[in-house]
């Protein structure tokens, strides 16, 4: 729990010392949990070197707090993950104008991610809003305008659906809204396709028509997957694309912006996440019918 008591003079001598950038940084660190150095450099930064150099000084301060989950010896050394600290909690908490005991920090549940069965799974569908992020900063006719974590998607649908992201994407004048599942290939695939039933719930409720995206780790993964999606009710009222970081995109790796997504209504070729909008051209507000 926090036990440091945060004066305005303490907090006005750290602002002087957090640029605007540190500030959106450490907003969205709490807002994902937890990022990797890859991740924020992507983000943030024009280098690895900037990044690293930059997160050193934050962790000094006490505004971030860093670790790095154990790999077998075969995979290497996992890169620095980085979690909020409770001086970065105490700035945002003075910006949003609250205490911050009143804030929902606690540096026990906060730092507990490093020891959590699921934070592989958090990072890995963090990277994908990490990927985008980054295409959008080299590229300015796009933007990732919306993307909303896990547990802001949960406390908005958590009674019907529960995406592991919900993001808006625009490309080109072209824009798409989708929900994310992030696969990790540890789950059956019938667990996996079982999740569709809660979208076809949040179908009916919302009147909105959003595709669900599949992100899985592989080719043999997507085929098997597929399988089970084309022969789920859900087709008939929801969208529904898979991807893999693999998929032959063409010799520009775009990442997920690119053509890695293959709707599960055609066998191919794959388009890229925006052209997603051109696929199925009645997303958003579901039309009434006369009767």
């Amino acid at each position: 729990m926090s036990t440091t008591k945060f004066t305005p003079r303490m907090l006005n001598a750290l602002a002087v010392r957090l640029t605007d950038r540190d500030r959106r940084l450490i907003r969205m660190i709490r807002d994902f949990r937890v990022l990797t150095s890859a991740q924020i450099a992507e983000m943030y930064f024009d280098t690895a070197d900037s990044a690293r150099k930059r997160l050193l000084v934050l962790s000094r301060m006490g505004v971030l707090e860093r670790f790095r989950p154990n790999l077998p010896p075969s995979m290497g050394t996992a890169p620095y993950h980085y979690v909020i600290g409770e001086t970065a909690a105490a700035v945002l908490a003075s910006e949003d104008g609250v205490d911050l005991a009143d804030s929902g920090y606690r540096r026990d549940r906060t730092i507990g991610i490093a020891f959590a069965s699921s934070l592989g799974h958090t990072v890995g569908t963090n990277g994908i809003a990490a990927s985008l992020y980054g295409y959008a900063c080299r590229h300015p006719e796009s933007e990732l305008t919306t993307w909303w974590p896990e547990n802001r998607c949960k406390a908005e649908w958590g009674a019907l659906a529960r995406p592991d992201a919900y993001g808006r994407w625009r490309e080109d004048g072209l824009s798409v809204d989708f929900f994310l599942e992030y696969d990790t290939g540890t789950e059956p695939l019938d667990r996996v396709a079982h999740k569709l039933d809660g979208y076809i719930k949040l179908t009916e409720s919302s009147r909105i028509v959003t595709p669900v995206l599949f992100w899985v780790q592989g080719e043999r993964r997507e085929a098997n997957l597929r399988k089970k999606l084309k022969h789920h009710p859900a087709r008939m009222f929801v969208p529904i694309a898979t991807g893999y970081p693999g998929a032959d995109a063409g010799s520009v790796d775009d990442g997920p912006a690119g053509a890695r997504w293959l709707p599960t209504d055609k066998d191919g070729p794959r388009v890229r996440l925006a052209e997603l909008a051109l696929h199925w051209p009645g997303l958003g507000p579901m039309k009434e019918v006369d009767e």
